[in-house]
C-alpha cells in the first residue's frame, strides 16, 4: 500500500518526487512509535519544501498531496492496524496528525525561506542592473539583454523623470508603494521601471509614454491623505538607447541640483526649460571672472553683498515693478529706490539701463551658482 501511494505522489508532477516517500515513511515509523518527528527529520522537511519552490512547485499542491497520503494511508499504518483498544486508537491518530501537521509546517518553512530567497537575489540583480543603467557602468550590449528581464527594450528613446523629499526615499518607503502601486494599476509593467537611487524616487519610461512621467510627477507631488509629498520633480529629455536613459537622468539630477542653488520655486521642472544653466556654467572660471569684475564691489556696502544681491533677483523675477520688488522683499519703495541707487554707484552698472540690467541678472545667477559670497571665488 505504501508503495502504491508513494507512486501517486512522487509522480505527480506537482510536487517533488522524493517527497512521498519521505513523507510516508515518516508516518509509518511514526504510527508505530507515537513519537515527534525529530530535528532532522523537521530540516529534511525544510529542504524539500525549498528545493520544491525552486524547481516551481507550489505549496499548496505540495501539502494536497501529502493530506491526500495521509488519508489513502491511514487504515494501513501499523499504529493503526495494530490498535486493540480506542484509546490505543486516539493515541496513534494524535501521533500521526501531530506528525502531519509539523511536517506541512517544515515544508511551508522550506517553501517561503526559498522564495526570500529568491526574492533577494532578484532584487539585487534589479539593483545592480539599476546602477549600471544609470550610471552607464556596463557594456552596452550586456546591458540591453538584461533590460528584457526587467520589461524594458532599449533601442527606443527614453526619458527619466527624479523625485526627491525631504527624507531619502528606499524601496519601502510607503511613498515608493504608493506611486508604484498605481503606476502599475494604469499602465501596466510595459517599459515602465521604477526605483529608489540615492535616496531619490527615479522613473524611466519610453519617450511615447509621456503619460507615465506625468502621472508619476502628479502622484508624487500629490500623493494623497496619508502621505508626504516630494519637493520638487524634475524629468530629463528624450534620448536613445542604453546611454540614452544615462544623459536624461544626469538631466533630471542637473535640473534639481540648479532649483535648489538658485531656490527656484517651481516643482516641476524639464531639464529642457534649464538648458541655461548648464551654459551658463559651462565656462565656470569665465563666470566667477563675471561675479568678480561685476558684482564684486557689493561687498563695499554696509551689511555685505547679499541683501543687493537678493534686490537684484527680486528686481528680475518682477519684471522690475518697483512696488511689487519692494513688497517682497519687505521694504519701503522708497527704501528700494536706495538700494537701486547704491548698485548703480558701487557697481557701474545701472538697472534701468537693458545692457547693463542683463549684465546684473546673469552676473547675479552667476553668484547664486556659484554660491558667492557664501563661499569665495
Amino acid at each position: 500500500m505504501t508503495a502504491g501511494i508513494d507512486q501517486d505522489i512522487s509522480g505527480s508532477p506537482d510536487v517533488p518526487a522524493e517527497l512521498g516517500q519521505c513523507y510516508l515513511d515518516l508516518l509509518v515509523d511514526v504510527s508505530r512509535t507515537g513519537r515527534l518527528l525529530r530535528r532532522g527529520e523537521l530540516e529534511s522537511l525544510r529542504a524539500l519544501g525549498e528545493r520544491g519552490a525552486e524547481t516551481g512547485h507550489g505549496l499548496q499542491r505540495m501539502a494536497a498531496h501529502c493530506l491526500a497520503a495521509t488519508r489513502q494511508a491511514w487504515r494501513t499504518l501499523p499504529g493503526i492496524t495494530a490498535a486493540v483498544t480506542v484509546a490505543d486508537l486516539r493515541r496513534t491518530g494524535d501521533a500521526v496528525l501531530a506528525a502531519t501537521e509539523a511536517a506541512l509546517a517544515a515544508l511551508g518553512e522550506g517553501h517561503e525561506r526559498a522564495q526570500r530567497s529568491a526574492v533577494r537575489q532578484e532584487e539585487a540583480a534589479r539593483r545592480e542592473f539599476i546602477d549600471d543603467l544609470l550610471y552607464g557602468r556596463s557594456d552596452l550590449g550586456l546591458l540591453a539583454e538584461h533590460a528584457e528581464r526587467f520589461g524594458l527594450r532599449l533601442a527606443g528613446g527614453y526619458s527619466v523623470a527624479v523625485a526627491v523629499g525631504d527624507v531619502p526615499y528606499a524601496d519601502v518607503h510607503p511613498l515608493v508603494h504608493r506611486v508604484e502601486r498605481e503606476l502599475v494599476g494604469r499602465f501596466g509593467d510595459r517599459d515602465v521601471l521604477l526605483a529608489t537611487k540615492d535616496g531619490r524616487l527615479v522613473c524611466i519610461a519610453p519617450d511615447c509614454d509621456r503619460a507615465v512621467l506625468e502621472a508619476f510627477a502628479d502622484l508624487a507631488l500629490r500623493p494623497g491623505r496619508g502621505y508626504q509629498p516630494v519637493l520638487r520633480v524634475a524629468t530629463g529629455r528624450r534620448h536613445s538607447g542604453a546611454g540614452g536613459v544615462v544623459h536624461s537622468y544626469e538631466e533630471a539630477l542637473g535640473a534639481l541640483d540648479y532649483a535648489e542653488r538658485l531656490a527656484l520655486p517651481a516643482r516641476r521642472l524639464k531639464a529642457e526649460e534649464l538648458l541655461v544653466f548648464p551654459v551658463l556654467m559651462r565656462d565656470r572660471e569665465a563666470m566667477a571672472d563675471l561675479v568678480r569684475n561685476v558684482l564684486g564691489p557689493l561687498t563695499a556696502a554696509r551689511g555685505g553683498a547679499r541683501p543687493l544681491l537678493d534686490t537684484i533677483a527680486v528686481q528680475a523675477e518682477t519684471g522690475y515693478v518697483n512696488a511689487e520688488a519692494a513688497r517682497r522683499l519687505g521694504l519701503s519703495v522708497r527704501t528700494l529706490g536706495y538700494r537701486l541707487e547704491r548698485i548703480r554707484a558701487l557697481t557701474g552698472y545701472d538697472p534701468a539701463d537693458a545692457l547693463h540690467r542683463y549684465t546684473l541678472e546673469t552676473a547675479a545667477m552667476g553668484a547664486r551658482l556659484l554660491n558667492w559670497p557664501e563661499e569665495a571665488l
